[in-house]
């Protein structure tokens, strides 16, 4: 798989887990009074014990787990070649590899 593919998976592994993560914290944070002129919010179901250690331990793991994706993105990104001479140098490199295929 070529570094651009590569890059376009990690784009979409880093979107995907943004998106777990957030809906986590959302489904699992417990209530907050936005203003007083709002009622109290419903209490939160109480989770059983080994629940909430696992709460506990959810952001920590999913900002890991973000944190390594966007670290692979960034390897793949050095490890793109460097262009050399401009776009009119550019251009002629895609020239020639047509060319060739």
């Amino acid at each position: 798989m070529d570094i651009i593919s590569q890059l376009q998976e990690q784009v979409n592994s880093i979107a995907a887990l943004t998106f777990n993560t957030f809906g986590t914290l959302q489904r699992d944070a417990t209530p907050v009074k936005l203003s007083p002129n709002y009622p109290d919010p419903p209490p939160a179901p109480v989770p059983p014990p080994d629940d909430a250690t696992k709460f506990e331990d959810q952001p920590k793991l999913m900002s890991a787990a973000l944190v390594k994706a966007a670290k692979q993105f960034d390897a793949l990104v050095a490890a793109l070649p460097l262009s050399d001479g401009g776009e009119e140098a550019q251009l002629k490199r895609i020239e020639e590899l047509q060319r060739m295929n």
